[in-house]
This record gives C-alpha cells, structure tokens and sequence, in this order.
C-alpha cells in the first residue's frame, strides 16, 4: 500500500479525489508503452483505482499478456506537479457494472451526459470493470 506522506502526499490524494482523467499505460505487443486517456475513481482504502473499458480494446488485449502499467495526470502548464504511479491492473468481472458505483455515476454523469449517455447506457457500452492495484509512487 503506497503511504502519501508530506506535502507531496497530500497532493497527490486531492487530485485522486478530484481528477476527472488519468493516463493509463499498458503494454503493447510489441513492447511498446501504450498510454490512454480513463476515467477513474480512487477505492482509497483498497488502494486501486476502477475504471471501465468497453469489450474487445487493446488495453484488454495487452492486460491478458502484461498486468504491468502505469498510471499518471497531466502534469501543470509548466510541466510541474507529476504524479506517476506503477502496478498492475485485473479485469475484475465480479464487480458492479459502473452505473451501479455511485462514486462513478456522481463524478462522471456530467460527462456521460455529454456523451448522449445515461448511466445505464454508460455501463452497457463499457461493461469490462478494470481494478488498478497501485504499488509504487513518484513524482514532485
């Protein structure tokens, strides 16, 4: 479980708390790093983050090979207040479909609406639940 200690910790808690968007890197085939752009939200006490992924992605093809990725924000205009994370990431198909998280549907229904999306919707069209277990941090 990572320790967010100092001030640097502290930051790095608000912005898992508020960020709306985290870039998610898996592994390609060929070895090559592949970052995304996810929504996410912080399961704080289980220290992951859950996303959702529609069927039949790269990312899902990449995970079945290399459970490895790594996980960062935007850093600010200056390309200050970096944050990156490593672990790794599991389908997890026992969990709720993200229409019934009510951390996911609070934060995203917005954005889902801007999509032409309901909640429901949301979930039929990204289906696959992805826990990310986070294992080391760096950054400044």
């Amino acid at each position: 479980m990572i320790r967010f200690e100092g001030a640097f910790g502290r930051r790095v808690r608000r912005r898992l708390k508020r960020e709306k968007v985290i870039w998610l890197t898996t592994i390609g085939r060929m070895g090559t790093p592949q970052p995304r752009p996810v929504w996410f939200v912080w399961e704080e006490r289980k220290g992951t983050l859950l996303l959702y992924s529609q069927r039949g992605t790269r990312k899902l093809e990449h995970l079945k090979r290399n459970r490895r990725v790594a996980v960062q924000f935007n850093t600010d205009p200056d390309g200050d207040d970096v944050v990156v994370f490593t672990g790794e990431a599991r389908v997890d198909r026992r969990h709720l479909p993200a229409h019934r998280v009510p951390n996911y549907v609070r934060k995203y229904k917005a954005g889902m609406r801007s999509l032409g999306m309901t909640p429901k919707a949301f979930a039929e069209e990204y289906p696959v639940p992805i826990r990310v277990r986070l294992q080391r941090l760096r950054g400044w």
